[in-house]
């Protein structure tokens, strides 16, 4: 076959031939994306040639960026000579391995056939060859003066590389022609024409899509002078690229700033919303784009700007939960808590930029970092929940000290006698700037007002400014004064943190993102917003789930937790205690190790459980009682002083009183005597073994059983009044998690134990890891894990002997 007959002489052959196909240069941009809708074959002598369909249906592909595949060129004959030279003796294919640029077609090895790249400015055509005498795979690329033939290995390599050409060369051309637009109604058809070739392309590649956003985001950064009708039809005209794809961080400032001016347009319920909802299920880090985070805050609070506002936000994280009880997203619930706290952090931002001399984020991403540039720090003003009365008369003059920070609120001991910083505050507000701090306190002794200097140090001489508010019985909760939009953010993403504690499904994780209180000092200051946030930390300690309200607690040593922020004397708490002792009453309610809990209150929060037990708390009277029982307090004088607290109510009497009775009760059983082996019948319950340890002495008691009884966890409450237990045997009982934690910290020298067939699950038997001696464990049938076996076998160094027949770790 000689190619020459396709070629043409004297440039007017068959590659040229309008009627077969017309060139791509000639005709208007906004065709090409409907260019491959024709399926038609044409004939072309002995070579054929076809227009590849590129619909949404049929075969996909993976674009190509670069390829091994052979290349012939072919210059156009003009003579009879040169028609003989270009026969398809005479010619030869070069491997290459080409590079398919924005810009042009290029070789790894720039020589021979490809010694130049092939712009796809110069492409006048772009087709199919299907030989008639030999399988060769080709696609033709015709180019002024000649025609560069790619011949792949198969027909699907062959039409990835067309279609990937194909689309490089269009994707090029739009960039060209969005660059400089004259007319924006020539435009819009441009943006849907573009629009409409990226969803009809038969190739799969995330650049498919993010490309043409790309250009249009590039487009609108550069012409921000368009009317509001032209910026609604551009993000009506690329809404079907959006399903799938997040936009680009240009793309999304230019919809942030459509969120700030036009809130109750419909394009940000009828087209925002869609994206906002796929950003929160399918984003896995905002930090490597921020502005998809930052676009979904402004699209919340354009929500909220509409009318009955927080009701329609309450709708859309509804919608983004889902019907049912369990939300079928995991990361919607992680994106929706990160957008709230960068936009509880914003509300703060100038105030931490003050305090801490830093730049602002804004100054960042606007490379401002030198400290001329700055602007001068912004006031922040402390108030007080009531209205202010009036100024004290006028005293000595203030002082000013540098550097002042508002630092945690440290818990305050209950002492006989005040200490001797208690200086009540006068009652006017102070005003605290980023680099200075003034207070006004009034001095007990001659009742004369006396402004003293605070440092951030707070010594003795010079107390810290919220110890002074904390031992001062005249201050009330600190509220800081934000401008007003501020306000309504702080508002409206502190109301989505109630809505989310109230799914019980999201509440375990939520609880555990907040745990380490992820939120600026200036914020936990602010009365609006930690009256707020009680509501989210109630229903974290009403939940009955451990992993809910254990996370009240610190998450680690020595950082303050919810736990401390909101007991008596924390910057959070306004009601006198009332949900510390609830938080109380939960953890101590549930499987936590109790004595370890006891011994924490005992060191950091006594002072408030006395309080609230002079107050008549039941919670507090009974952790007063249990310190005393479990010898929690050793100092004698604190003993006294918590009996004295315990009679001074009624209630704390009368449980006193219990007290009493059961430390003559336990003296008796502990007396040495009574037997060493022992085992109840079956049947037998909580009551039948208490009413048995009650008759007597059971301090030699070594062995106990108690399998195929109905015994719960209840029971451990008798158990560890048997000092001199070594064996236990609870096969077949009801015997639990619970029972399984007070066993581990108060039965130290238990040597054998058995669990077969109880309900005991990973949760209870990490404990024992804490029971050193240990040498023979029964799991057989229980819900133990592999994991948790090999845990307890590196921590258990004398445990032999062990049964975990029909269990995970079997």
């Amino acid at each position: 076959m000689d190619l020459s007959n396709g070629s043409g002489g004297g440039g007017g052959g068959e590659l040229h031939n309008n009627q077969f196909y017309q060139c791509e240069e000639n005709k208007p941009l906004l065709g090409d994306a409907t260019e491959g809708n024709n399926n038609s074959k044409v004939a072309a002598g002995p070579c054929k040639r076809s227009l590849h369909h590129c619909g949404g249906g049929g075969m996909r592909y993976k674009l190509l960026h670069e390829g091994d595949i052979q290349v012939c060129v072919l210059k156009h004959p003009r003579t009879f000579l040169s028609k003989i030279l270009t026969s398809k003796f005479l010619r030869r294919w070069e491997p290459h391995h080409l590079t398919l640029t924005d810009s042009s077609l290029s070789s790894a090895t720039p020589t021979g056939y490809m010694e130049t790249s092939l712009s796809y400015s110069s492409i006048e055509d772009l087709q199919l060859l299907a030989w008639d005498n030999a399988p060769k795979y080709c696609v033709q690329l015709s180019f002024p003066g000649g025609t560069v033939l790619l011949q792949a290995a198969n027909s699907y390599l062959r039409d990835q590389w067309f279609h990937s050409l194909q689309w490089k060369k269009k994707i090029y051309k739009y960039r060209k022609v969005l660059t400089n637009p004259s007319r924006w109604d020539v435009v819009l058809k441009e943006i849907r024409a573009l629009v409409d070739m990226a969803l009809t392309s038969p190739l799969q590649d995330e650049s498919i899509h993010q490309a043409p956003l790309h250009i249009i985001s590039t487009l609108l950064a550069e012409n921000s002078n368009l009317s509001t009708q032209d910026h609604e039809n551009i993000i009506v005209a690329i809404a079907p690229l959006l399903e799938n794809n997040h936009p680009p961080p240009d793309l999304c400032e230019f919809f942030c700033k459509h969120c700030r001016e036009r809130p109750r347009s419909m394009v940000v319920i009828e087209v925002f919303t869609p994206v906002v909802q796929r950003i929160l299920k399918h984003n896995m880090d905002f930090g490597k784009c921020p502005r998809l985070r930052l676009f979904t805050q402004e699209y919340i609070l354009a929500l909220n700007e509409l009318n009955a506002g927080m009701e329609v936000v309450k709708k859309f994280v509804h919608s983004m939960h889902g019907p049912t009880g369990q939300c079928p997203h995991p990361r919607v619930l992680p994106n929706l808590v990160a957008v709230c706290l960068a936009a509880i952090y914003s509300c703060y931002e100038e105030f931490i930029n003050s305090r801490d001399n830093s730049p602002s984020l804004k100054e960042i991403r606007n490379g401002c970092q030198q400290q001329n540039e700055r602007k001068p720090p912004m006031p922040l003003r402390l108030l007080r929940a009531e209205p202010p009365t009036p100024p004290p008369l006028s005293g000595s003059p203030p002082q000013i000290v540098q550097n002042g920070t508002i630092s945690p609120v440290p818990s305050i001991p209950i002492s006989p006698t005040p200490p001797p910083t208690s200086l009540p505050l006068s009652p006017p507000p102070s005003v605290v700037n980023s680099s200075e701090i003034l207070v006004e306190l009034e001095r007990n002794n001659n009742n004369t007002n006396a402004k003293r200097k605070v440092g951030p140090s707070g010594g003795d001489s010079e107390p810290n400014l919220i110890d002074c508010l904390l031992v001062s019985p005249a201050v009330n909760t600190l509220s800081i004064q934000l401008p007003v939009q501020a306000d309504r953010v702080l508002g409206c993403f502190a109301l989505i943190l109630k809505m989310l504690s109230d799914y019980d499904d999201w509440r375990p994780a939520l609880a555990s993102l907040l745990q380490p209180i992820p939120f600026p000092k200036e914020a936990l200051a602010h009365s609006k917003f930690t009256k707020e946030l009680k509501y989210v930390i109630q229903r974290f300690a009403e939940d009955p789930r451990q992993e809910v309200h254990s996370c009240l607690l610190s998450v680690r040593s020595g950082k303050d937790g919810w736990f401390q922020l909101y007991s008596p004397g924390g910057v959070a708490c306004d009601d006198d205690g009332e949900l510390f002792a609830s938080m109380v009453h939960i953890l101590m309610g549930s499987c936590y190790k109790t004595k370890k809990f006891l011994l924490s209150l005992a060191e950091n929060k006594l002072g408030p459980c006395m309080l609230l037990a002079l107050r008549g708390n039941q919670t507090m009277v009974e952790i007063l009682c249990l310190m005393l029982e479990y010898n929690i307090i050793e100092n004698k004088d604190t003993q006294l002083q918590i009996i004295s607290t315990l009679e001074s109510t009624q209630v704390g009497l009368r449980m006193y009183e219990q007290l009493c009775d059961r430390q003559r009760e336990l003296k008796e059983l502990q007396r040495k005597g009574g037997p060493t082996r022992l085992t109840l019948p079956s049947k037998s319950t909580d009551a039948d073994l208490a009413r048995l340890l009650s008759s007597g002495s059971f301090g030699n008691l070594e062995n106990l059983s108690l399998a195929f009884t109905n015994v719960t966890s209840a029971c451990a409450e008798q158990l560890i009044k048997l000092p001199s237990l070594k064996q236990l045997n609870l096969w077949s009982t009801q015997f639990g998690d619970a029972g399984l934690r007070l066993l581990s910290e108060h039965l130290a020298c238990l040597q054998v134990l058995n669990l077969c067939e109880t309900p005991v699950t990973d949760a209870g038997l990490l404990s024992l890891s804490s029971m050193k001696s240990l040498c023979s464990l029964n799991m057989n049938s229980t819900k133990l894990t592999a994991d948790t076996y090999e845990d307890l076998k590196a921590k258990l160094p004398n445990l032999k002997d062990v049964d975990v027949r029909y269990t995970e770790a079997w």
